[in-house]
């Protein structure tokens, strides 16, 4: 049996973010309620003593060739060494023998995009029609990804971005404003990006929250996604409960991982919310009203990158 082993840069050139991609991840989220899909609880591992984190997540979808078990580790101390925080690769195995077919060295490439890409369908389907501002908060890979994302959905009339280091921000607004031409740029205070924005996508991996409930305004959607470890809350509890619609991906992931564990924490959401494939396969309506308050609380799940994965080799196989 031949097994590939493919490298990122392969990979970057068969993948991108665009709308194919988009849709790829939009079928993964109704798999979930349409079909058999067997997606395992994600096994997760905090290393406190070298600030660092390490994910395993996988997912089996039935009329698939294949099912992809990613292993994601997070090496927060990595860029004072010249190297990247995040990496990590995908095993694609058989679904008929089990057997591995594939190695995907993406160094976390096609986590950073499948993660986009799901922040693309929660604006889709949960955003307000009319985006005049985007605030993206956070200044790294995913938040960049997650502007180009939301531009594929919506029209946005500006970005805004807020980070811990403003120098940070400043250098993301830059390279966004060039990439995507959307005027762009940075701002020092997180209230004036929610109050001022009809959509916020949040990715940091912040482990206090950075956007309290008195700055929710008609008309606004947030995707939360940086919270997808038990540290970890980038939104005051509050927000969950205030909110005229409060989604996430899994229930479960969510209630251990995502926001929704800070908010039950505090006596908020005891019963199962909907699950944005709920949303994406019409058994929950989503935005009622354009001035309705939405949110999205991603922790990315298993699925995702079986989809991914799944779809990466059938574009090698196409190009070759």
């Amino acid at each position: 049996m031949t097994r590939h082993i493919v490298e990122e840069a392969q990979l970057r050139e068969v993948v991108g973010l665009d709308l194919t991609t988009v849709d790829v991840i939009e079928r993964a989220f109704k798999a979930l309620k349409e079909q058999a899909v067997v997606m395992p609880p994600v096994l997760s591992m905090e290393l406190p003593a070298v600030n660092a984190e390490v994910d395993i997540k996988t997912a089996f979808i039935p009329g698939f060739d294949g099912f992809a078990i990613k292993v994601s580790p997070g090496f927060f101390n990595n860029p004072s060494l010249g190297l990247a925080s995040l990496n990590g690769l995908m095993i694609v195995l058989s679904a008929k023998t089990g057997l591995v077919e594939a190695v995907l060295l993406d160094n976390g490439y096609l986590t950073d995009v499948r993660t986009a890409a799901a922040g693309a369908v929660a604006a889709k389907y949960l955003a307000p029609d009319h985006v005049g501002t985007l605030c993206v908060m956070g200044t790294g890979v995913q938040a960049r990804l997650q502007a180009q994302a939301a531009a594929l959905v919506r029209n946005i009339g500006e970005i805004k971005v807020w980070g811990r280091d403003y120098e940070k921000a400043v250098v993301c607004a830059s390279e966004l404003e060039a990439s995507l031409g959307i005027p762009s740029s940075a701002i020092a205070d997180a209230e004036e990006g929610v109050r001022t924005s009809q959509l916020v996508v949040t990715t940091t991996p912040s482990a206090e929250p950075l956007v309290d409930a008195s700055w929710l305004h008609p008309g606004l959607h947030i995707t939360a996604m940086g919270s997808d470890q038990e540290a970890k809350n980038e939104l005051a509890a509050e927000c969950l409960r205030d909110a005229d619609l409060y989604v996430c991906d899994r229930v479960s992931q969510a209630a251990l991982l995502g926001e929704l564990r800070t908010a039950r924490a505090h006596g908020f959401m005891d019963s199962d919310p909907a699950e944005l494939s709920d949303v994406v396969t019409g058994r929950h309506r989503g935005r009622r009203d354009q001035s309705d308050i939405t949110i999205a609380d991603l922790t990315g799940m298993g699925v995702q990158d079986t989809a991914i994965a799944s779809h990466a080799l059938s574009m090698i196989s196409r190009s070759a």
